[in-house]
């Protein structure tokens, strides 16, 4: 049986007393949802709290806008700094729940708990401001923004503007409806996957369809080459490793039923978790695609992107989080995650100080609208474990500072 430490006890304890402000904190973010690098009105409001809070060196917007915040809450003991991230943006949907708290904007939803982690770090920077006495060293609060957007992730952005200096380790956390409510998911090492992401134009000479040999078809490579793509996982890596690589959209230049079209675009994505895999699988879609087109009389161009590197959990961080989630939600409810194949742009923070970063269980089995999936027009979470969310937060901050 876990023993509880006293401090965790009052961290549970002022969890509690701040759930219904959380909850409500959360549903006034999911009312009125912002997308990538456009929550101005969310930093703003968070800012606030903030201020409220007696939090100090507050700045706001990175990445060359008005998005984002950082905050420090300063501990009665000298010690290292720990950081504490939140993302912040929605996502281009239009929510199609029926409750008070839906979306007020057109094309914008919370789509992902992105609101639920903003609440869950507010209420935290509540709980370790009455704890702060208790604290060895400093925390810093990371509300970030546009970690739905790939092509310019907010993790970077706010890395690039010195988010981090100074920090010596930092935490992050997600909901996830796929998990009972409550259950808490950690892993040592590769947890996310990089995202990479191609684009392939495929140029060939259009033409009447009842004559084919006029014509230079590139659909024929097109073809051709998404079936030759899916052998570089099965015969190029090793089954030891793991990869994805799926094809997404598929495009001609013409729409009528009897033109070969002069163009075909394909667009797919790669999911790796280790840089040689995913050099080996970049080589292969570059080798394939030529050659490919070669056969076929086509020209081919292709722009293929890294976008989001793989999430990778330092085992002494990661451990400490163990340690106090066990504390927090019992042993029976703290498990080691598989590797998932969803990227994740805390990544970055991860590649500038030692990070960990764990999945919180909100889906509760009675309640089905609290089971869709992330990204989904229906999607909702248990507000309950919101607090469990602020305490994981604020106790991992305790213990880390505690033990550095």
């Amino acid at each position: 049986m876990t023993v509880r430490n006293a401090i965790i006890e009052k961290i549970e304890a002022l969890s509690r007393k701040s759930e219904k402000d959380i909850v409500a904190l959360r549903r006034h973010f999911h009312a009125h949802p912002e997308t990538s690098w456009n929550e101005t009105e969310t930093s703003l409001r968070i800012e606030e709290e903030l201020r409220k809070l007696g939090c100090e060196n507050i700045r706001r917007g990175f990445g060359g806008t008005d998005s984002g915040v950082v905050a420090e809450i300063a501990g009665g003991r000298p010690g290292r700094c720990v950081a504490l991230r939140a993302d912040i943006d929605a996502l281009p949907l239009n929510e199609e729940n029926d409750v008070e708290y839906r979306s007020r904007r057109d094309g914008a939803m919370h789509a992902c708990g992105h609101d639920a982690h903003t609440a869950g770090l507010l209420g935290a920077a509540r709980i370790l401001t009455e704890i702060k006495g208790e604290l060895k060293g400093r925390v810093r609060l990371l509300f970030q923004p546009a970690e739905e957007h790939g092509i310019k992730p907010g993790a970077k952005a706010m890395v690039d503007d010195g988010a981090l200096s100074g920090v010596d380790a930092v935490f992050g956390l997600h909901v996830f409806t796929n998990l009972p409510s409550g259950t808490l998911m950690y892993r040592s090492g590769p947890i996310m996957a990089a995202a990479d992401g191609w684009e392939l134009t495929i140029s060939g000479k259009g033409g009447h369809g009842s004559a084919p040999e006029n014509a230079i078809d590139p659909t024929i490579a097109a073809f051709q080459i998404g079936n030759a793509l899916q052998t570089v996982i099965s015969r190029e890596v090793s089954p030891k490793d793991t990869a994805v690589l799926s094809i997404g959209s598929v495009t001609t230049s013409s729409t009528v039923f009897n033109i070969i079209p002069e163009r075909v675009e394909m667009k797919g994505t790669v999911r790796t978790f280790r840089p040689e895999v995913q050099d080996c699988v970049q080589s292969a879609i570059e080798r394939v695609i030529a050659a490919v087109g070669q056969a076929c009389r086509c020209g081919t161009e292709l722009r293929y992107t890294r976008f989001i590197p793989a999430t990778i959990n330092d085992p002494e961080t990661t451990e400490v989080l163990r340690a106090v989630a066990e504390e927090l939600l019992g042993a029976e409810h703290v498990t080691e995650a598989p590797l998932m194949m969803g990227s994740e742009d805390f990544s970055y923070f991860g590649q500038v100080v030692p990070a960990t970063f764990a999945h919180l269980g909100v889906g509760d089995p009675d309640r089905e609208f609290t089971r869709m999936p992330h990204h989904s027009p229906k999607f909702d979470l248990d507000e309950t474990q919101l607090r469990k969310a602020a305490a994981l937060h604020a106790a991992f901050a305790w213990r880390w500072l505690d033990r550095n």
